[in-house]
């Protein structure tokens, strides 16, 4: 990497030798002026307005003129005579949090490499002292015949500085603002947010220069006497009115975009249906078929209960069958009650028991506890 400039980082007391190098490049295609007709380039002489003659450089000075017309000679003589302290040195002025730089300052970028073993040391002593601190260090330098404002920071091992514009040189936003009172509502802001996050982050590295490429391509299918193919310009959409419209639109075609669909999905709970279940309990927990359901089981039990009693009865009557065959009968509803879990079953089967509860008969009784318990 070539250095366009050699001097030294003034800190304090300390001086670091450095060299100055560009820390970008210029990858736009330039283009000669031509004669149409035989090819051959384009000159620009210097020619004097007064006697049309051609003036070579070693008569050509420069000069200011000031508002009313008047030229003042200056040559290089006069400038060099003027005092610089910064000719072959960066002077740090002081140390600023990098936010306190405004990003409309910045103008170029430049690296400064450590310009010799010796200056190894302080350089790297530099380095990490403003990696440490969090803050960039603002300095006075010269180039070019000019003074300029630079910023150091550190970018990974190496020390950078960017040219920054002059305080006064950085206009006032005043009169770009839109005039009129314009207000921005919630329903346009969220689906400004819900674009944002559709077209997610930008990788800086996928970006290029589709211009370049193509003048690139068009440059070589000359060179290269291929014909040369215009593609067709996409036609633009018509233009939306809306503002709520235009969002929406964009919202979609970035979904699309990412393989996503374009429409917004409503999502919706889904819940259980069974219904009775031993997890669940009391209808708050069941929904509304479930609440449906509940009157005919409940309307079941106790048609179940009913025909249990009116079974007791008759072999209560006719005496010749043991109550020990009557509990089988009575076990059948006993099962079904766990699943049911009516209330109505379970007065019936009470109701059982009592009347069960009268027979002097032993067993009969053991026959109704289980009946009551069950």
């Amino acid at each position: 990497m070539r250095s366009i400039w050699n001097g030294s980082i003034s800190f304090g007391l300390v001086s670091i030798p450095v060299k100055l190098m560009n820390a970008t490049e210029n990858h736009s295609i330039s283009f000669r002026q031509i004669h149409l007709s035989d090819g051959g380039r384009i000159r620009y002489r210097k020619v004097c307005e007064l006697d049309e003659e051609e003036v070579p450089a070693s008569e050509t000075v420069k000069a200011y003129e000031d508002a009313d017309g008047t030229v003042i000679p200056v040559t290089d003589e006069d400038l060099a005579s003027l005092p610089l302290p910064t000719a072959r040195t960066i002077e740090i002025e002081g140390f600023v949090p990098a936010s306190a730089v405004d990003p409309l300052q910045l103008d170029s970028a430049y690296y400064l490499s450590a310009n010799g073993v010796p200056a190894a040391k302080p350089y790297a002593l530099l380095r990490e002292a403003l990696r440490r601190s969090g803050k960039v260090a603002v300095a006075k330098y010269a180039l070019r015949g000019r003074e300029r404002l630079g910023m150091l920071r550190v970018v990974d091992d190496v020390i950078a500085m960017h040219g920054l514009l002059w305080p006064d040189e950085i206009r006032t936003p005043e009169g770009v603002a839109p005039d009129s009172d314009v207000r921005v509502r919630d329903a346009e802001l969220d689906l400004a947010d819900a674009l944002m996050n559709t077209l997610g982050d930008a990788d800086l590295e996928t970006l290029h220069d589709d211009y370049r490429e193509a003048v690139e391509e068009l440059v070589a299918a000359k060179a290269a006497g291929e014909p040369v193919t215009e593609e067709a310009a996409e036609e633009p959409e018509g233009k939306v009115l809306d503002l709520m419209a235009a969002l929406e639109s964009s919202v979609r075609a970035a979904k699309e975009s990412q393989g996503e669909d374009g429409e917004v999905a409503d999502v919706h709970h889904i819940g259980s249906g069974r219904s009775g279940g031993p997890k669940q309990s009391g209808a708050a927990s069941q929904g509304a078929p479930a609440k449906k359901a509940a009157p005919k089981k409940a309307a079941a039990g106790r048609a179940s209960a009913g025909k249990a009693a009116a079974k007791e009865p008759a072999g209560k009557q006719a005496g010749k069958k043991p109550t020990a065959e009557k509990a089988p009968t009575k076990k059948p509803a006993a099962k079904k009650a766990p699943t049911k879990k009516s209330t109505a079953k379970k007065s019936t089967a009470k109701k059982s028991a009592t009347k069960a509860t009268a027979k002097p008969a032993a067993k009969t009784a053991r026959g109704a506890r289980k009946r009551t318990s069950a």
